[in-house]
């Protein structure tokens, strides 16, 4: 399974996921519900979810490493401040959230099944290929940075 990992940026795949909802949603169209203020509740998850995201890429850039998710070992340093201290993923939390916010737009329960696959998705081929290099790179700090922050939240 090791050819899946580090091979698709996670935006492309945030596409891909959100084209697989779209779909859902209308092959599934009984599985679709009533959600009033489906818009409000669908901004609110993309706007949190953007935020959050956004405060991982500033941390990055504040510690000046790389924001390249295809090659971890380009990393300088392990940034555990900001947003870092709440979750070791900020970018990919915040993806997962705006397409939480996607899924509830399409108000379809199907849709929103979705949403945990492309948590396992990255979790598999993304967070831990990462997790390896790093721990590789950084070591015991590294380590200790896993120990005491969640992966997701």
């Amino acid at each position: 399974m090791r050819a899946f990992e580090l091979k698709v940026p996670p935006v492309a795949l945030v596409a891909v996921f959100a084209v697989a909802m779209w779909a859902a949603s209308i092959i599934f169209s009984a599985a679709s519900i009533p959600l009033p203020g489906a818009s409000i509740i669908a901004l609110s998850f993309a706007l949190v979810g953007s935020g959050i995201a956004a405060a991982g890429v500033f941390a990055f850039r504040q510690h000046h490493t790389s924001l390249n998710p295809m090659k971890p070992d380009t990393a300088s340093s392990v940034v555990t401040a900001g947003i870092y201290r709440a979750t070791r993923n900020p970018m990919y939390l915040g993806l997962a959230l705006a397409l939480a916010g996607w899924a509830m737009y399409l108000s379809n329960l199907v849709a929103l099944l979705i949403v945990p696959a492309f948590v396992a998705y990255m979790t598999q081929f993304q967070i831990k290929p990462e997790e390896r290099t790093l721990l590789a790179k950084f070591g015991p700090g590294f380590a200790a940075y896993m120990a005491a922050v969640r992966r997701w939240i």
